[in-house]
């Protein structure tokens, strides 16, 4: 009879990853991935603390798993990630969740087929949050859900212990794996047909500094320009304050990367950046953009905004919004802020009122949708190239991003995934683009 696994990932694209790296451990044990968590033998959380509302979901679905458990005696329930990283949470989900079999932090993610086998074989509950990283694995090969697009870490952590952040905890601090290991991973990806390759690290322009053979990112990203094949590069995420001319030329000159970049900015007020501990002001970053600008003059830049930091007043806000209108972002994650226990923000007096953030965060987000709703129109009439990533059952049309990110859907007649198209946008759909087919790369 097979054995069959099923995972529930929260949070980034880094925790898709590494559930994809979860998903190969057991794939190469035989079990086999299903839809129905009833059929299956494993369940796996691949839990993350960024965001509380990630977190709370986390929560809430595990105490659901509680019924299935009792009536299936031999059902292994594993949590790992961010969350179980912190020894007070994985403490807390051992009393609250007795039934959870397997508890494992960040640090040592790779050894979860071991301790799988170490459950199985004993049949006692299996606890191991480790308080530093085991050494880089390279030796686990991920089972990839998201053709035509492919996530590699060229780092993992962070140095950066900003105010409000959890991750350089949960994470650890930079490691950057090996250039040779990246570039034979990515090289792999586009020879097996993969269209998109993210590069993934919390903060990739950090990448190489921890090395001794003086690799750097953008050195990486001029190695990456040699590799053969079509294929669109991608990369997040990028700290203002890290961000060079080097690497935005490397970006430039190389035909794979998209000219668009993720540049968080988090606040526009250089009072509160001060408190985030970002290390740069509202000056300074907007002199990044201008240097991007400089030398990529269509780049796309999008970024990541948090709003109702504690202390933020309506001055500092509309300072935001200002430099929101300012840069003319193609596209903006906003957050609401929420305090995560162990940083040193959680500990700031003066945490914003919950009404004021759900004003302000409303406020925001009706100011950017207007602007990609007037980018979008921009579109119409004009010829785009589009990497097909899906089909969308419910609109009956494929779907695909151009180079700048931007969501397309078209109808066709034959399966398209993971194919080029040139797309004529005849109408927007809100901040979507809607056309018709005109070229197919062969």
């Amino acid at each position: 009879m097979s054995k069959n696994y099923i995972i529930y990932t929260y949070g980034c694209q880094m925790n898709v990853h590494e559930s994809e790296k979860i998903a190969g451990i057991l794939s190469a044990k035989g079990y086999a991935c299903c839809d129905d968590v009833e059929n299956a033998d494993v369940i796996v959380y691949n839990t993350c603390c960024v965001r509380e509302n990630a977190e709370q979901h986390a929560f809430g679905n595990i105490g659901m798993i509680k019924k299935l458990k009792k009536a299936k005696k031999d059902l292994i329930v594993a949590v790992c990630g961010c969350m179980t990283q912190q020894k007070e949470f994985a403490e807390k989900l051992s009393s609250t969740f007795p039934y959870v079999d397997i508890v494992i932090g960040t640090f040592n993610v790779d050894k979860f087929g071991e301790l799988l086998d170490k459950k199985l074989s004993q049949k006692k509950k299996v606890v191991e949050v480790l308080d530093s990283p085991n050494p880089i694995c390279e030796s686990i090969i991920p089972l990839r859900s998201s053709f035509p697009n492919a996530w590699v870490n060229i780092m993992y952590g962070c140095n950066n212990f900003c105010s409000y952040c959890i991750v350089p905890y949960v994470r650890g601090r930079e490691r950057s794996r090996k250039a040779e290991d990246v570039l034979k991973e990515v090289k792999e990806l586009v020879e097996n047909g993969y269209k998109e390759i993210t590069l993934l690290g919390q903060n990739v322009n950090s990448y190489g500094k921890d090395l001794s053979d003086g690799s750097s990112f953008a050195h990486l990203i001029d190695e990456i320009a040699k590799i053969e094949g079509k294929f669109r590069l991608r990369f997040m995420s990028n700290h203002p304050k890290d961000i060079t001319e080097d690497v935005v030329r490397a970006i430039a000159n190389n035909q794979h990367a998209c000219k668009s970049i993720h540049l968080p900015v988090q606040s526009g007020s250089s009072r509160i950046l001060g408190l985030m501990n970002r290390k740069y002001t509202r000056e300074q970053y907007l002199s990044e953009v201008e240097m991007i600008r400089k030398i990529i003059p269509d780049c796309a830049i999008t970024t990541d905004i948090i709003v109702g930091f504690p202390t933020e007043t309506e001055e500092d806000f509309l300072e935001t919004v200002s430099l929101v209108e300012t840069v003319g972002y193609d596209g903006a994650f906003t957050f609401v802020y929420s305090p995560r226990e162990g940083t040193v923000a959680s500990k700031m007096d003066d945490q914003v009122s919950p009404d004021v953030k759900k004003d302000r965060i409303m406020r925001l987000v009706d100011i950017q949708n207007e602007r990609n709703r007037q980018d979008s129109l921009k579109y119409v009439g004009k010829q785009v190239e589009i990497l097909v990533e899906d089909y969308d059952k419910k609109k009956n049309a494929y779907m695909g991003r151009d180079e700048r990110g931007r969501m397309a859907y078209f109808e066709f007649s034959r399966n398209l995934v993971g194919r080029f198209v040139t797309v004529e946008i005849t109408k927007t759909g809100g901040m979507s683009l809607i056309g018709k087919v005109v070229k197919v790369e062969d």
